[in-house]
């Protein structure tokens, strides 16, 4: 596993982030409504930021920590949005997250994607479990998890300070013997 994966599905092509991708990193993740459900963007997203994020990445790979793909549009190769895998090999198992260009909202880019990123994790990674949070707040994150065939798992309270507030997660997973019997 030197090299990160590029994956394509019908509309998509999820490849490698790199540093050519930091203006449109900067301009679509540093949307507001996109900040508000992810985790690990700040406010306000910054050029440094994405330099900084970007920077990891490759070493992030080589050790098997995480693996983060840009999702693009393969007919025009527009930046879509970004997705990626916290690994967890020791215990065959990564966590799954996802954000989608508010443009780009309501097409099924984030379900499609994600349903790629899955299957090179069970397929590729040898991974037996993929769970995913999401925020209570964001329920359309939610909805791409129940097309996935993931199960909720539960529901969490406080499990994350973001700008000062305290934000509820709900958990879905999916298992490898689940997913190859779809």
């Amino acid at each position: 596993m030197n090299q990160p994966p590029i994956l394509e599905t019908e509309r998509l092509i999820l490849r490698p982030q790199t540093m050519e991708d930091v203006d449109d990193i900067v301009k679509l993740a540093g949307d507001i409504a996109i900040i508000k459900t992810t985790l690990n963007i700040p406010y306000p997203y910054e050029k440094e930021d994405a330099i900084a994020w970007l920077s990891t990445l490759k070493e992030s790979w080589e050790k098997q920590e995480s693996l983060n793909l840009a999702i693009t549009q393969k007919k025009d190769n527009a930046y879509t949005g970004g997705i990626g895998l916290n690994l967890y090999l020791r215990h065959d198992k990564a966590a799954l997250g996802y954000w989608v260009a508010k443009p780009y909202w309501g097409k099924g880019y984030a379900t499609e994607a994600a349903h790629a990123l899955i299957q090179f994790g069970f397929t590729e990674l040898n991974l037996n479990r993929i769970e995913a949070d999401y925020f209570s707040n964001n329920p359309a994150s939610g909805r791409v998890m129940q097309k996935l065939g993931m199960t909720h798992e539960g529901f969490a309270k406080q499990t994350y300070k973001k700008s000062g507030e305290y934000i509820d997660t709900e958990r879905y997973a999916i298992l490898k013997s689940d997913f190859q019997s779809r």
